[in-house]
Protein backbone atom coordinates (compact mmCIF):
# COMPACT_ATOMS: atom_id res chain seq x y z
CA UNK A 1 0.00 0.00 0.00
CA UNK A 2 2.91 2.35 0.49
CA UNK A 3 1.37 3.99 3.55
CA UNK A 4 3.20 2.38 6.46
CA UNK A 5 0.98 1.65 9.46
CA UNK A 6 -2.54 1.78 8.08
CA UNK A 7 -6.12 2.53 8.99
CA UNK A 8 -5.94 4.05 12.42
CA UNK A 9 -3.76 1.51 14.16
CA UNK A 10 -0.27 1.86 15.50
CA UNK A 11 -0.42 -1.73 16.68
CA UNK A 12 -2.84 -4.59 16.94
CA UNK A 13 -6.59 -4.46 17.54
CA UNK A 14 -7.88 -3.51 20.98
CA UNK A 15 -7.88 -6.06 23.73
CA UNK A 16 -11.50 -6.12 24.98
CA UNK A 17 -10.85 -5.22 28.62
CA UNK A 18 -8.56 -2.30 27.82
CA UNK A 19 -11.24 -0.70 25.67
CA UNK A 20 -13.42 -0.25 28.73
CA UNK A 21 -11.04 2.39 30.08
CA UNK A 22 -11.11 4.59 26.97
CA UNK A 23 -11.47 8.31 27.53
CA UNK A 24 -10.44 8.58 31.22
CA UNK A 25 -8.59 11.85 30.56
CA UNK A 26 -9.98 13.54 27.46
CA UNK A 27 -10.85 17.17 26.81
CA UNK A 28 -13.96 18.30 25.00
CA UNK A 29 -14.94 21.49 23.23
CA UNK A 30 -18.10 22.21 21.25
CA UNK A 31 -19.44 25.34 19.58
CA UNK A 32 -22.90 26.17 18.32
CA UNK A 33 -23.16 29.55 16.63
CA UNK A 34 -25.44 31.60 14.42
CA UNK A 35 -22.34 32.47 12.40
CA UNK A 36 -20.31 29.85 10.56
CA UNK A 37 -17.22 28.81 12.50
CA UNK A 38 -13.91 27.36 11.34
CA UNK A 39 -12.77 24.13 13.00
CA UNK A 40 -9.55 26.00 13.70
CA UNK A 41 -11.40 28.13 16.26
CA UNK A 42 -12.32 25.02 18.24
CA UNK A 43 -8.77 23.69 17.92
CA UNK A 44 -7.43 26.88 19.49
CA UNK A 45 -9.84 26.46 22.40
CA UNK A 46 -8.85 22.83 22.85
CA UNK A 47 -5.14 23.68 22.69
CA UNK A 48 -5.22 25.67 25.94
CA UNK A 49 -6.49 22.51 27.68
CA UNK A 50 -3.50 20.55 26.40
CA UNK A 51 -2.44 19.37 29.84
CA UNK A 52 -5.65 17.32 29.98
CA UNK A 53 -4.82 15.02 27.07
CA UNK A 54 -1.71 13.37 25.70
CA UNK A 55 -1.98 14.22 21.99
CA UNK A 56 -2.68 10.62 21.00
CA UNK A 57 -5.66 11.50 18.83
CA UNK A 58 -8.28 14.02 17.76
CA UNK A 59 -11.86 13.75 16.56
CA UNK A 60 -13.87 16.47 14.81
CA UNK A 61 -17.57 16.56 13.90
CA UNK A 62 -19.17 19.35 11.86
CA UNK A 63 -22.94 19.84 11.48
CA UNK A 64 -25.07 22.60 9.95
CA UNK A 65 -22.43 22.99 7.29
CA UNK A 66 -21.48 26.19 5.49
CA UNK A 67 -19.51 26.96 2.36
CA UNK A 68 -20.44 24.87 -0.69
CA UNK A 69 -22.10 22.24 1.53
CA UNK A 70 -24.77 24.70 2.72
CA UNK A 71 -26.66 24.20 -0.56
CA UNK A 72 -26.37 20.40 -0.27
CA UNK A 73 -27.89 19.84 3.16
CA UNK A 74 -30.28 17.11 1.96
CA UNK A 75 -27.76 14.79 0.31
CA UNK A 76 -25.30 12.40 2.01
CA UNK A 77 -21.71 13.37 2.71
CA UNK A 78 -19.07 10.66 3.16
CA UNK A 79 -16.04 11.26 5.38
CA UNK A 80 -13.06 8.95 5.66
CA UNK A 81 -9.44 8.05 5.05
CA UNK A 82 -8.37 5.90 2.11
CA UNK A 83 -5.37 4.31 0.54
CA UNK A 84 -5.11 4.72 -3.24
CA UNK A 85 -6.43 1.20 -3.62
CA UNK A 86 -9.22 1.82 -1.13
CA UNK A 87 -10.32 4.96 -2.97
CA UNK A 88 -10.68 2.99 -6.19
CA UNK A 89 -12.73 0.37 -4.35
CA UNK A 90 -14.91 3.12 -2.87
CA UNK A 91 -15.52 4.63 -6.32
CA UNK A 92 -16.52 1.28 -7.82
CA UNK A 93 -18.81 0.47 -4.89
CA UNK A 94 -20.63 3.81 -4.88
CA UNK A 95 -20.97 3.89 -8.67
CA UNK A 96 -22.46 0.39 -8.61
CA UNK A 97 -24.99 1.67 -6.05
CA UNK A 98 -25.88 4.56 -8.36
CA UNK A 99 -24.33 7.41 -6.34
CA UNK A 100 -22.70 10.27 -8.25
CA UNK A 101 -20.29 12.84 -6.82
CA UNK A 102 -21.72 16.33 -6.29
CA UNK A 103 -18.75 17.94 -4.48
CA UNK A 104 -15.60 16.79 -2.76
CA UNK A 105 -12.73 17.94 -0.57
CA UNK A 106 -9.45 16.08 -0.70
CA UNK A 107 -6.96 17.29 1.86
CA UNK A 108 -3.42 18.04 0.77
CA UNK A 109 -1.46 17.80 4.02
CA UNK A 110 1.49 20.02 4.74
CA UNK A 111 4.87 18.38 5.13
CA UNK A 112 6.58 17.05 7.13
CA UNK A 113 4.19 14.56 8.71
CA UNK A 114 3.79 15.45 12.43
CA UNK A 115 4.92 13.02 15.13
CA UNK A 116 2.58 10.05 15.68
CA UNK A 117 0.53 10.81 12.54
CA UNK A 118 0.61 7.86 10.10
CA UNK A 119 1.23 8.63 6.46
CA UNK A 120 -2.03 8.46 4.53
CA UNK A 121 -2.87 8.55 0.84
CA UNK A 122 -6.22 10.38 0.83
CA UNK A 123 -8.34 12.22 3.41
CA UNK A 124 -11.73 12.56 1.73
CA UNK A 125 -15.01 14.44 2.24
CA UNK A 126 -17.44 13.82 -0.62
CA UNK A 127 -21.09 14.80 -1.15
CA UNK A 128 -23.15 12.43 -3.27
CA UNK A 129 -26.35 12.78 -5.23
CA UNK A 130 -28.74 9.97 -4.40
CA UNK A 131 -29.19 7.18 -6.99
CA UNK A 132 -31.89 7.94 -9.53
CA UNK A 133 -33.66 4.70 -8.62
CA UNK A 134 -34.23 6.16 -5.13
CA UNK A 135 -36.27 9.09 -6.45
CA UNK A 136 -39.59 7.47 -5.54
CA UNK A 137 -38.49 6.88 -1.96
CA UNK A 138 -39.45 9.19 0.88
CA UNK A 139 -36.63 11.09 2.54
CA UNK A 140 -36.78 8.77 5.56
CA UNK A 141 -36.60 5.70 3.32
CA UNK A 142 -33.45 7.11 1.71
CA UNK A 143 -31.90 7.86 5.08
CA UNK A 144 -32.65 4.32 6.22
CA UNK A 145 -30.45 3.01 3.42
CA UNK A 146 -27.35 4.96 4.44
CA UNK A 147 -26.32 3.13 7.64
CA UNK A 148 -26.13 -0.29 5.88
CA UNK A 149 -23.98 1.23 3.15
CA UNK A 150 -21.63 2.88 5.66
CA UNK A 151 -21.28 -0.33 7.65
CA UNK A 152 -20.61 -2.29 4.46
CA UNK A 153 -17.81 0.14 3.59
CA UNK A 154 -16.43 -0.15 7.10
CA UNK A 155 -16.35 -3.94 6.78
CA UNK A 156 -14.64 -3.64 3.41
CA UNK A 157 -12.00 -1.40 4.93
CA UNK A 158 -11.49 -3.68 7.90
CA UNK A 159 -10.97 -6.64 5.59
CA UNK A 160 -8.40 -4.99 3.32
CA UNK A 161 -7.02 -2.32 5.70
CA UNK A 162 -7.45 0.28 2.97
CA UNK A 163 -10.26 2.54 4.17
CA UNK A 164 -11.86 4.00 7.28
CA UNK A 165 -15.36 5.46 6.81
CA UNK A 166 -16.46 7.67 9.69
CA UNK A 167 -19.82 8.92 8.45
CA UNK A 168 -22.23 8.86 5.53
CA UNK A 169 -25.05 11.27 6.33
CA UNK A 170 -26.45 14.59 5.13
CA UNK A 171 -25.03 17.82 6.52
CA UNK A 172 -22.27 15.99 8.39
CA UNK A 173 -18.47 15.92 8.19
CA UNK A 174 -16.29 13.84 10.50
CA UNK A 175 -12.48 13.87 10.65
CA UNK A 176 -10.35 11.75 12.98
CA UNK A 177 -6.62 11.19 13.20
CA UNK A 178 -3.87 9.95 15.47
CA UNK A 179 -1.67 12.72 16.86
CA UNK A 180 -1.78 16.07 18.62
CA UNK A 181 -4.94 18.06 17.74
CA UNK A 182 -3.14 21.31 16.93
CA UNK A 183 -0.52 19.53 14.83
CA UNK A 184 -3.18 17.55 12.96
CA UNK A 185 -5.22 20.70 12.31
CA UNK A 186 -2.20 22.46 10.86
CA UNK A 187 -1.17 19.38 8.89
CA UNK A 188 -4.62 19.02 7.30
CA UNK A 189 -5.13 22.80 6.98
CA UNK A 190 -8.51 22.72 8.70
CA UNK A 191 -8.78 26.51 8.45
CA UNK A 192 -9.81 26.23 4.78
CA UNK A 193 -12.84 28.30 3.74
CA UNK A 194 -14.91 25.39 2.41
CA UNK A 195 -14.81 23.68 5.83
CA UNK A 196 -17.14 25.78 7.96
CA UNK A 197 -20.08 24.88 10.19
CA UNK A 198 -22.47 26.28 12.78
CA UNK A 199 -21.95 23.25 15.05
CA UNK A 200 -18.44 21.99 15.85
CA UNK A 201 -17.61 19.14 18.24
CA UNK A 202 -13.95 18.46 19.01
CA UNK A 203 -12.19 16.00 21.32
CA UNK A 204 -8.57 15.68 22.36
CA UNK A 205 -7.82 12.15 23.43
CA UNK A 206 -5.93 10.54 26.28
CA UNK A 207 -4.88 7.06 25.16
CA UNK A 208 -5.63 4.58 27.92
CA UNK A 209 -6.31 1.69 25.55
CA UNK A 210 -2.68 0.67 24.85
CA UNK A 211 -3.53 0.53 21.14
CA UNK A 212 -5.07 3.29 19.04
CA UNK A 213 -7.96 2.82 16.63
CA UNK A 214 -9.64 5.71 14.87
CA UNK A 215 -13.07 4.14 15.28
CA UNK A 216 -12.56 4.43 19.06
CA UNK A 217 -12.01 8.20 18.86
CA UNK A 218 -14.82 10.55 19.84
CA UNK A 219 -17.15 12.06 18.70
CA UNK A 220 -19.34 9.10 17.76
CA UNK A 221 -22.17 9.48 15.28
CA UNK A 222 -25.23 7.49 14.24
CA UNK A 223 -28.04 8.74 12.02
CA UNK A 224 -27.88 12.36 13.17
CA UNK A 225 -27.13 11.62 16.84
CA UNK A 226 -23.64 12.24 18.21
CA UNK A 227 -21.84 12.36 21.56
CA UNK A 228 -18.37 12.71 22.99
CA UNK A 229 -17.35 11.93 26.55
CA UNK A 230 -14.74 12.77 29.13
CA UNK A 231 -14.68 9.93 31.62
CA UNK A 232 -15.12 6.20 31.88
CA UNK A 233 -18.12 3.91 31.91
CA UNK A 234 -17.66 0.78 33.98
CA UNK A 235 -21.22 -0.29 33.07
CA UNK A 236 -20.05 -0.57 29.46
CA UNK A 237 -20.63 -4.32 29.05
CA UNK A 238 -24.25 -4.28 30.19
CA UNK A 239 -24.96 -1.14 28.14
CA UNK A 240 -23.41 -2.69 25.03
CA UNK A 241 -25.18 -6.03 25.43
CA UNK A 242 -28.57 -4.36 25.88
CA UNK A 243 -28.09 -2.17 22.80
CA UNK A 244 -26.89 -5.06 20.66
CA UNK A 245 -30.02 -7.00 21.65
CA UNK A 246 -32.29 -4.29 20.19
CA UNK A 247 -31.84 -5.49 16.60
CA UNK A 248 -30.64 -2.10 15.33
CA UNK A 249 -28.02 -2.50 12.61
CA UNK A 250 -25.92 0.46 13.75
CA UNK A 251 -25.50 -0.81 17.32
CA UNK A 252 -22.16 -2.50 16.78
CA UNK A 253 -18.42 -1.88 16.85
CA UNK A 254 -17.85 -0.70 20.42
CA UNK A 255 -14.09 -0.22 20.41
CA UNK A 256 -14.76 2.42 23.07
CA UNK A 257 -16.90 2.32 26.19
CA UNK A 258 -18.12 5.82 25.32
CA UNK A 259 -19.80 4.84 22.05
CA UNK A 260 -22.76 3.51 24.04
CA UNK A 261 -23.71 7.09 24.96
CA UNK A 262 -24.43 7.84 21.29
CA UNK A 263 -26.38 4.66 20.78
CA UNK A 264 -28.35 5.11 24.01
CA UNK A 265 -29.26 8.61 22.82
CA UNK A 266 -30.29 7.19 19.45
CA UNK A 267 -32.37 4.51 21.17
CA UNK A 268 -34.15 6.67 23.78
CA UNK A 269 -34.77 9.75 21.63
CA UNK A 270 -34.76 8.28 18.12
CA UNK A 271 -36.25 4.81 18.55
CA UNK A 272 -38.48 5.29 21.60
CA UNK A 273 -39.45 8.79 20.49
CA UNK A 274 -38.87 10.36 23.90
CA UNK A 275 -37.57 13.86 24.57
CA UNK A 276 -34.01 14.83 25.39
CA UNK A 277 -34.93 15.13 29.08
CA UNK A 278 -35.73 11.41 29.07
CA UNK A 279 -32.20 10.63 27.89
CA UNK A 280 -30.85 11.77 31.25
CA UNK A 281 -33.51 9.75 33.07
CA UNK A 282 -32.50 6.73 31.00
CA UNK A 283 -28.75 6.78 31.65
CA UNK A 284 -28.77 8.28 35.19
CA UNK A 285 -32.25 7.75 36.68
CA UNK A 286 -33.39 9.24 39.96
CA UNK A 287 -33.16 7.18 43.11
CA UNK A 288 -36.34 5.31 43.99
CA UNK A 289 -36.99 7.72 46.87
CA UNK A 290 -36.64 10.81 44.64
CA UNK A 291 -38.69 9.17 41.93
CA UNK A 292 -41.65 8.64 44.26
CA UNK A 293 -41.89 12.42 44.71
CA UNK A 294 -41.66 13.14 40.96
CA UNK A 295 -44.84 14.27 39.15
CA UNK A 296 -44.20 11.64 36.44
CA UNK A 297 -43.10 8.90 38.80
CA UNK A 298 -45.12 6.10 37.15
CA UNK A 299 -43.64 6.78 33.72
CA UNK A 300 -40.09 7.26 35.03
CA UNK A 301 -40.25 4.08 37.09
CA UNK A 302 -41.30 2.17 33.96
CA UNK A 303 -38.48 3.79 31.95
CA UNK A 304 -35.92 3.02 34.65
CA UNK A 305 -36.71 -0.66 34.85
CA UNK A 306 -37.35 -1.18 31.14
CA UNK A 307 -34.02 0.45 30.24
CA UNK A 308 -32.13 -0.46 33.42
CA UNK A 309 -29.27 -1.89 31.38
CA UNK A 310 -28.65 1.54 29.84
CA UNK A 311 -27.81 3.03 33.25
CA UNK A 312 -24.18 4.20 33.21
CA UNK A 313 -21.52 4.25 35.90
CA UNK A 314 -19.06 7.12 35.59
CA UNK A 315 -17.67 9.58 36.17
CA UNK A 316 -18.71 11.05 32.83
CA UNK A 317 -19.31 14.42 31.22
CA UNK A 318 -21.17 13.96 27.91
CA UNK A 319 -21.62 16.57 25.19
CA UNK A 320 -24.05 15.61 22.44
CA UNK A 321 -25.90 16.81 19.38
CA UNK A 322 -29.37 15.85 18.13
CA UNK A 323 -30.43 15.54 14.48
CA UNK A 324 -31.89 19.06 14.59
CA UNK A 325 -28.43 20.29 15.82
CA UNK A 326 -29.55 20.96 19.41
CA UNK A 327 -26.33 20.84 21.45
CA UNK A 328 -26.44 19.57 25.04
CA UNK A 329 -24.31 18.60 28.06
CA UNK A 330 -25.04 16.13 30.86
CA UNK A 331 -23.12 14.85 33.88
CA UNK A 332 -23.51 11.61 35.78
CA UNK A 333 -24.26 11.47 39.50
CA UNK A 334 -20.58 11.36 40.50
CA UNK A 335 -19.97 14.79 38.87
CA UNK A 336 -16.21 14.31 38.78
CA UNK A 337 -15.60 15.43 35.19
CA UNK A 338 -15.79 19.18 34.63
CA UNK A 339 -17.97 20.90 32.07
CA UNK A 340 -18.89 24.57 31.60
CA UNK A 341 -20.97 26.61 29.14
CA UNK A 342 -20.49 30.25 28.16
CA UNK A 343 -21.96 32.47 25.44
CA UNK A 344 -22.02 35.79 23.67
CA UNK A 345 -23.99 37.16 20.70
CA UNK A 346 -25.49 33.89 19.49
CA UNK A 347 -22.37 31.79 20.04
CA UNK A 348 -22.32 29.14 22.78
CA UNK A 349 -19.22 27.20 23.78
CA UNK A 350 -19.28 23.95 25.77
CA UNK A 351 -15.90 23.19 27.28
CA UNK A 352 -14.16 20.81 29.67
CA UNK A 353 -12.42 23.79 31.26
CA UNK A 354 -13.07 27.50 31.67
CA UNK A 355 -9.78 28.30 29.92
CA UNK A 356 -11.33 26.84 26.76
CA UNK A 357 -14.13 29.39 27.02
CA UNK A 358 -11.63 32.16 27.67
CA UNK A 359 -9.71 31.29 24.50
CA UNK A 360 -12.79 31.48 22.25
CA UNK A 361 -15.07 33.98 24.03
CA UNK A 362 -12.75 36.27 26.02
CA UNK A 363 -15.26 39.17 26.01
CA UNK A 364 -18.27 37.20 27.29
CA UNK A 365 -20.09 38.00 30.52
CA UNK A 366 -18.41 35.42 32.75
CA UNK A 367 -21.05 35.82 35.44
CA UNK A 368 -23.42 33.97 33.11
CA UNK A 369 -21.19 30.92 32.70
CA UNK A 370 -22.99 27.77 33.77
CA UNK A 371 -21.67 24.44 35.03
CA UNK A 372 -24.36 21.73 34.77
CA UNK A 373 -24.76 19.57 37.85
CA UNK A 374 -25.71 15.92 38.05
CA UNK A 375 -29.48 16.49 37.70
CA UNK A 376 -29.18 18.92 34.77
CA UNK A 377 -29.44 18.63 31.02
CA UNK A 378 -28.11 21.90 29.59
CA UNK A 379 -29.18 22.45 25.98
CA UNK A 380 -29.01 25.07 23.24
CA UNK A 381 -31.67 24.78 20.55
CA UNK A 382 -30.95 25.48 16.85
CA UNK A 383 -32.22 29.06 17.20
CA UNK A 384 -29.37 29.68 19.69
CA UNK A 385 -31.36 32.20 21.69
CA UNK A 386 -30.44 30.86 25.13
CA UNK A 387 -29.22 27.86 27.08
CA UNK A 388 -32.10 25.96 28.66
CA UNK A 389 -31.76 23.72 31.69
CA UNK A 390 -33.87 20.58 32.00
CA UNK A 391 -33.83 19.45 35.62
CA UNK A 392 -34.62 15.85 36.45
CA UNK A 393 -37.09 16.87 39.17
CA UNK A 394 -39.23 18.74 36.59
CA UNK A 395 -42.11 17.12 34.65
CA UNK A 396 -41.06 15.27 31.51
CA UNK A 397 -44.52 14.49 30.09
CA UNK A 398 -46.47 17.23 28.35
CA UNK A 399 -49.77 17.79 30.15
Amino acid sequence: MGTGEWMGRTGTRFRPMTAILEGIMCRLLAITSNAYVSPQTAVEGLAVMGEGYDGSGVGLLLRDLGGPFAAMADIPVLSGIFSSKGLKRLDRFMMDKGFTTKYKITFKPRRPVPPMVPKRDVYLVRAYDYPTQWEEMTNQERLDQLAPIRLCLRDMGEAEKDMVVFSLWPDTIMIKEVGDPAAVADYLQLDRKDLMARVVMLQGRQNTNHEIDLYACHPFFLEGFSTMTNGENTAFSQNRDFLMSRGVLGYQGYLSDSEVFTHSLHYIVGRLGLGLGCYKHGITPLSDADMRAHPDSFFLRHLKYTCRNLITDGPNCVIGCLPDTTLFMVQDRKKLRPGVIGSTNGTFVFSSEICGLDAILPQRDKSKDFQPMHLDTAMVAPDRQRADILHQTAPVIAK
